[in-house]
């Protein structure tokens, strides 16, 4: 199927449609990173942009990204490597924040208004944070911490990313996709399974509880995985208000589970699919046969000429997000 690419780079007034090489690829991760968008341009008497110079790519017409060059590196053959981020770039500055009674929504609108970013859909994530400190602390990781303890509370993970110029924040059932992948749609696959990380049989939550003088001790435990993979245990302390040994049951339903991890290379590609995104994958992986809906934690788009492939990087708890 043919694909019809359309890059723009606006310089102040003007807009540039590039000559590229050798492709572009767009890349996404779940957490901690920006949308990346990479391509190579061939300087010639008329281009001319410069870092900051918003990129916009649009693919059989749908919009796919939206950024702010980063870097530009020239060859001898005046070919620029040009490398884009998403507006989640910004997120990657340090600050010290102290907020009160936010769930993990707000703290990103918040977030958003201080930095002048801007935001579309943002869902109301449920879980309040009562009091939180984050000193020195990048907005990227303000805003996971916040993400982390609305699943570990709420046993429900949401996915933040940037959608064309637009912050969103969605739960896991609203990134479904009508996409089913198999070996017949991607050409090679990486299968791992793991208790090395991420993987957790006992868990154990404190509370320094002030007005009693006392140390509450909250333990949940699998005896039989115990047995099995020897103690593998998640140590935290409590927040003021939080609900011990609910939250203990929930963090042991989260990590009691080994992890599997699949990467899926050079799967046809489909511009809906992105880190966050939960897709359904057929396949036998060995000591599994895998048929369910997993969670896309890294994509990878290459467009090459007429043709567009992806390489998924997925992950689940026995591949059930």
């Amino acid at each position: 199927m043919d694909v019809n690419i359309e890059l723009l780079i606006q310089h102040g007034d003007k807009v540039f449609i590039p000559v590229v090489q050798e492709g572009i690829t767009w890349t996404t991760e779940r957490k901690g990173c920006p949308g990346e968008l990479k391509f190579k341009v061939v300087k010639d008497d008329v281009i001319s942009f410069t870092e900051g110079d918003a990129v916009r790519l649009k693919v059989n017409g749908q919009n796919v990204f939206y950024g702010f060059i980063f870097k530009k590196q020239r060859d001898k053959e005046q070919i620029i490597s040009v490398t884009a981020y998403d507006q989640l770039r910004y997120l990657k500055n340090k600050d010290t924040i102290v907020y009160e009674n936010k769930t993990a929504g707000e703290l990103i609108q918040m977030i958003a208004k201080d930095y002048m970013m801007q935001t579309g859909t943002i869902e109301d994530t449920g879980f309040k944070i009562k009091s939180r400190v984050e000193e020195n602390t990048s907005l990227f990781d303000m805003i996971q911490n916040a993400l982390d303890m609305t699943l570990e509370n709420q046993k429900y993970m949401y996915v933040m990313y940037d959608d064309f110029g637009k912050i969103a924040l969605k739960g896991l059932d609203n990134m479904r996709l009508n996409l089913l992948i198999d070996e017949e749609t991607g050409e090679n696959f990486d299968y791992t399974s793991s208790i090395d990380s991420n993987t957790y049989n006992k868990v154990k939550l404190t509370y320094d509880n002030e007005k009693t003088g006392t140390r509450e001790v909250y333990v949940a435990q699998d005896s039989e995985n115990m047995n099995a993979w020897g103690v593998l245990q998640y140590f935290d302390t409590l927040q003021e208000g939080e609900n011990g040994k609910a939250k203990a049951d929930a963090l042991l339903s989260l990590y009691n589970k080994k992890t599997r991890n699949l990467t899926i290379k050079n799967a046809f590609g489909d511009v809906r699919v992105r880190a966050g995104s939960m897709i359904v994958v057929i396949m036998d992986l060995g000591d599994m046969k895998l048929k369910t809906l997993v969670l896309v934690e890294k994509c990878k788009h290459e467009f090459k000429e007429s043709q567009h492939l992806m390489t998924l990087t997925l992950r689940g708890g026995e591949f059930v997000a």
